[in-house]
């Protein structure tokens, strides 16, 4: 299915996952964020430290859950905006989130098996329908056999490479595989027509 939107200007997409970054947030500076027109966190990261960016930044913050995570049930990222499970338009640009990773800790909150992100995926048809596909997708776990490991905690959804096939978004980003990992680390990829980011401490994106 395609599902390009023609537009007229480009944005500027910090994105953000896994590791605070010291540049940014202790030693912020307003100049360092100029002609950010959008954030995007891919997970992992404290609560404070996305209000941080709300609070300053002035523009929207997107997130989606990490599996540590645990905190944002009682204490979410405030000013920010959960899109989970969701398609979030921004200046025409529809956004897809699903956070979480694979399973690997029976029962544990925002953990899913492969069955699971399936399913979650499939109560998202008439979002998907309605918005006629998505232009980017936000997870916190890679698509499987893309940017993703060997081990059950860092193996990536093979249905995410299913949405890329069928949807062709121009852009996937995700977090949970750091750098400091070892020396496999791809801060970007292709999959097919969709262009990969591994959003690890942060990284600006120029979309389309």
């Amino acid at each position: 299915m395609k599902t390009a939107i023609q537009r007229n200007e480009s944005i500027n997409i910090l994105v953000l996952a896994d590791h605070e970054s010291k540049y940014l947030y202790d030693y912020y500076e307003p100049a360092k964020l100029e002609g950010i027109d959008l954030i995007i966190s891919c997970g992992d990261l404290e609560a404070g430290y996305l209000t941080f960016f709300a609070t300053l930044c002035h523009v929207p913050v997107l997130y989606v859950r990490g599996n540590h995570d645990k905190s944002y049930e009682y204490k979410p990222p405030e000013g920010c905006i959960c899109i989970e499970d969701d398609i979030f338009v921004y200046k025409g640009i529809r956004i897809l989130g699903l956070g979480g990773s694979m399973e690997y800790i029976p029962g544990s909150i925002n953990q899913y098996s492969e069955r699971q992100m399936r399913w979650r995926i499939k109560k998202l048809q008439w979002k998907l329908w309605k918005n006629r596909g998505f232009d980017i997708l936000v997870s916190h776990a890679p698509a499987y056999k893309v940017n993703d490991m060997e081990d059950l905690p860092h193996r990536g959804f093979a249905c995410f490479r299913t949405l890329m096939e069928r949807y062709e978004p121009k852009l996937f980003v995700h977090g949970h595989v750091h750098a400091t990992y070892g020396t496999g680390f791809k801060r970007k990829d292709v999959y097919g027509k969709t262009t990969v980011i591994n959003a690890y401490e942060y990284y600006v994106v120029e979309y389309p």
